[in-house]
């Protein structure tokens, strides 16, 4: 129970994707959620078979090897891994139909990675915005373009969705949203060199009145 109760502590925290704060990341999490006790009710069945053969002989032997390889190889893996896998695949489109949404309503930013910090510019706004700091309204679409000036990075927000690969010469597109305001860490999530365990960010959600201010104010000239 020790073990447990440490190792839940952790998921909490500015970087926890079990915290989620949007709903691509709540999507995420319930994946993994459901992934998670899948998995364990798949272990406990089996730990429960091999005790119920060492404890009673009879009932293992009253099973031929042949039943239990049809039915403990076969009838009970594939159902199991295509219902995870269908879940997966519905939890995939729900992210793609969510990024989709408010296409007309969405915040454009774009995220350029270099060792070792994020630069943020907003393309319909004048001016470019203090490295490492991304302010979002709260409630709207984000759409971020990543790229990258040296080598390959990754822009990850745990709290508020997946990660993407920010790639020299390429421009690849993530879309996330806060449900709420407040400030959620954000780091490089692929190894670039020797400074990536410092190449962090913030990203401060605020209500819409708060991040026209804020961002009028620190993209002025």
């Amino acid at each position: 129970m020790i073990a447990v109760g440490v190792s839940l502590a952790g998921c909490t925290g500015d970087l926890s994707a079990l915290d989620p704060a949007g709903p691509s990341a709540a999507s995420i999490a319930d994946l993994w959620w459901v992934m998670l006790w899948a998995s364990m009710g798949l272990f406990a069945l089996v730990i429960g078979l091999f005790l119920a053969t060492v404890c009673l002989p009879q009932f293992g032997r009253s099973i031929s090897t042949r039943h239990w390889i049809i039915g403990g190889g076969l009838i009970l893996p594939i159902p199991v891994l295509c219902l995870l896998t269908f879940y997966a695949f519905a939890q995939g489109e729900f992210l793609l139909d969510g990024a989709s949404r408010d296409r007309g309503e969405v915040v454009r930013v774009n995220a350029v990675g270099r060792m070792w910090q994020w630069q943020f510019s907003y393309p319909d706004m004048p001016g470019t915005a203090p490295a490492d700091i991304l302010h979002i309204p709260v409630d709207r679409t984000i759409e971020i373009t990543t790229t990258s000036e040296d080598v390959i990075h990754s822009f990850w927000v745990p709290r508020l969705g997946g990660k993407i690969d920010a790639v020299p010469g390429h421009a690849n597109i993530l879309r996330i949203r806060a449900d709420r305001a407040g400030r959620y860490g954000g780091i490089c999530s692929e190894y670039c060199g020797t400074g990536h365990a410092g190449m962090r960010f913030e990203v401060q959600a605020d209500p819409q009145e708060e991040f026209e201010a804020v961002i009028g104010r620190e993209t002025a000239p």
